[in-house]
Order: structure tokens, then sequence, then C-alpha cells
């Protein structure tokens, strides 16, 4: 799908600098609002000399950013919301934990008035939602019809809740406004250009595995996770975004579960390292197992996975092989 008009918010992120690339390589226009609270510049750097490409930086909870949008009279055909810190560690810098107030203003205010916006421009309009909002899942593996197990004044309340909130908001303008709204829960997703400081698991992994560091596991490392390389996560919002499956939940994320030590002895494996295996206090709310049903993304999407484990760990421990080199 050619010649469209897509506004990516949190563009210069991990996911959404894919996107971005995927669309102007298809030959449609991309217009990315990012405030670099956690995107990094780097990410879409090589995209600011296509004419097709334009970077605004503002901040999407505020209510007068869309002013930025001026210089560009073209409507909007597509608006996809994936702006929103994430990333589950209390010590990060760019995690939720560190950035309350931002987390739940990106997914409450800032859906608000990205749906007005739609509603203007008669755009369909995207909503990344995760898969925290099942919480620590009472059914396993998780399909769309759970409503969750979330603890809503817990430590990870603040990015699990808005995300419902958020839902919640685009169930309520497609039903009120005949907004076309599409909610994608997306699963781990993995690949290069995430940040290591906001405290995801492969990325902290990696980084301390090529320089020999202990990798320290929360627990004894038996809780579950389901890895899906960006480039099928990517590959899966497209065809959301671009389904008639209006304010419909569906989950994007890799069936394949394995455990935290499971993945720890995988990276130590794939990157030769020589480092040990440590282990903490497990946090919180801490999600015992999750893994997505994606029968629904099966069916109504086409869509599954592609990318093994290990074929997108090698990529990604390339790039962050490359950044040490950049930078040592």
């Amino acid at each position: 799908m050619s010649n469209q008009t897509y506004l990516i918010t949190g563009g210069a992120g991990f996911i959404g600098s894919f996107i971005c690339e995927k669309l102007l390589a298809e030959n449609n226009r991309v217009i990315c609002v990012d405030n670099f609270i956690t995107g990094q510049q780097k990410n879409i750097e090589h995209l600011l000399p296509n004419p097709n490409f334009t970077l605004i930086e503002a901040d999407v909870t505020k209510s007068d950013w869309p002013l930025s949008l001026s210089p560009y009279p073209l409507a909007l055909n597509f608006i996809l919301h994936l702006a929103s810190p994430a990333g589950p560690n209390p010590t990060s810098p760019k995690s939720y934990h560190a950035l309350p107030i931002e987390t739940y203003l990106a997914n409450s205010v800032g859906t608000h008035y990205l749906l007005e916006l739609a509603k203007k421009h008669n755009a369909v309009f995207l909503f990344a939602s995760t898969s925290e909002i099942y919480g620590d899942p009472e059914i396993h593996p998780q399909p769309e019809t759970y409503w969750g197990h979330v603890n809503p004044i817990g430590p990870r309340a603040i990015y699990d809740e808005s995300k419902r909130l958020g839902e919640a908001i685009c169930s309520t303008w497609s039903r009120k406004f005949g907004v076309q709204t599409r909610i994608a829960r997306i699963f781990n997703t993995y690949g290069p250009r995430m940040n290591p400081d906001d405290g995801r698991a492969i990325p902290l992994f990696i980084q301390l595995a090529i320089t020999h560091q202990p990798l320290t596991i929360h627990g004894e490392g038996h809780q579950t996770r389901s890895f899906c390389y960006v480039d099928d996560q990517v590959d899966g919002l497209l065809r959301l975004l671009r389904s008639d499956l209006n304010a419909d939940p569906i989950n994007i994320g890799n069936p394949t579960e394995l455990t935290i030590k499971q993945l720890v002895e995988t990276i130590i494996q794939a990157t030769n390292s020589n480092s040990v295996i440590k282990y903490g206090k497990l946090p919180e709310d801490d999600p015992e197992r999750r893994r997505p049903d994606i029968s629904k993304a099966k069916e109504l999407l086409n869509w599954s996975p592609k990318i093994q484990l290990e074929e997108g760990l090698k990529k990604t421990i390339e790039y962050f092989k490359k950044g040490e080199r950049l930078n040592g």
C-alpha cells in the first residue's frame, strides 16, 4: 500500500523506527513524532534525507502539538501510536518506573488527542497496547478474551493500567464517534536498535554478555517469556492496521515459550561469553508465564512469526557488538 500518509508517534523508538523504514520502502509519506524521552535520534538519522520523511519533535500529551503539522497540509491516512516509555527495570532511567507520569499521560491523554486527530482526518488509528494488560495471568496461553490479572496499585501498575485505559479510550472513540481503531497487544519484541538502558531483558543480557559481565536473573529464572523478532512484529502490526478489525484487540507475538534461564544460557552461548549467572530477588508482580495465543492473528491476518530465536539473536548480537566497537 503506497502513496499513503502515516503518522507514527514514538517513531524514533525501537519498533517505531523499523515501521518508519518499512513504510518509506513502500513509497509512503511518513511523519515521525517523538520527544526523545526514550527514542533515539540515531534510530532515524538514516531516514532524514528521504523527502517522504518528516521528523517532528513534540510531546503528544500536549494539546497544542498538532500545530506542528500545519506546514504539512496532506491528509493523514493512518496514525500509529507507539509513544510510551517501556522496560520493566526499576533502576533504569528510561523505564516506566522512572517515568511514571510520562507513561500514563502518553497512553491516556496522548491517546485522546491522537484520536481527535484521527477523527478530523478520517484516519485509521492503531494503539500499541501490550501483553502486560494480562498481568500475572491465570490463563495460559493468553487469548484476547482474557481480561487479565493485574494489581492496580502495584509497582508495574502505571504501565499495565495505562495501556488498559488506552484500549478503553480507543473502544469509546470507535463506539461514540465511529473512528476506525486497531488495538495491538504486543508481546516481548527484540532486535537491533533496542536501548540497553531501558531495562528490557534481551538488550541488557546481550550487553553484559559481550562485555563478559555477570548476568543476574530475578528469582530462579523459571518464569517464562515469548520473544518476537522486530521484523515479524512490524509485519503483524501493519497487517492489523490495514485490516478491518475495528476496536478488536489482537495479540502480536511469538508463541514459542522459554524460561529466562534458558534465554540467558542461549545468549551466553551465542556470544561466546565468559559471563557467569547470578540470582537476585524476584520483583513484585513479575508475571510467572507469558505466551500469546495467536489464533486470531493467524486466522484473521494470515500472520505468524517466521524468524526463530537463534536467527534473531544473531542479528541483535551483531548490532550490539558493532556498537561496542564504535564506542571502544
